[in-house]
């Protein structure tokens, strides 16, 4: 069972962390068309999901998700444990 943050803002947040997971590295306009959202609120969110160490960016426009966030899909991270980072 997942144990989502206060911070989140579900299901946007987790259906953003479940395209990732596929292995790609996506830009905000494939994700938001992929789960039915505007590109604003997909790339607003991948912000915080990337303060949160849930989605890191490897290149400029392209987001893919971490070892953290492959943990809250799985169940085994409380993200409400997480802080954000400073940046």
């Amino acid at each position: 069972m997942r144990k989502p943050g206060e911070w989140m803002q579900n299901p946007t947040d987790e259906r953003i962390l479940e395209v990732l997971n596929t292995g790609l590295k996506l830009g905000p306009t494939a994700i938001a068309k992929n789960i039915a959202k505007h590109r604003v609120t997909v790339s607003d969110r991948l912000q915080t999901l990337r303060a949160y160490g849930l989605v890191e960016s490897p290149e400029e426009g392209y987001y893919e998700i971490t070892e953290l966030g492959e943990q809250y899909l799985t169940g085994d991270l409380d993200a409400d444990n997480l802080e954000p980072d400073a940046e």
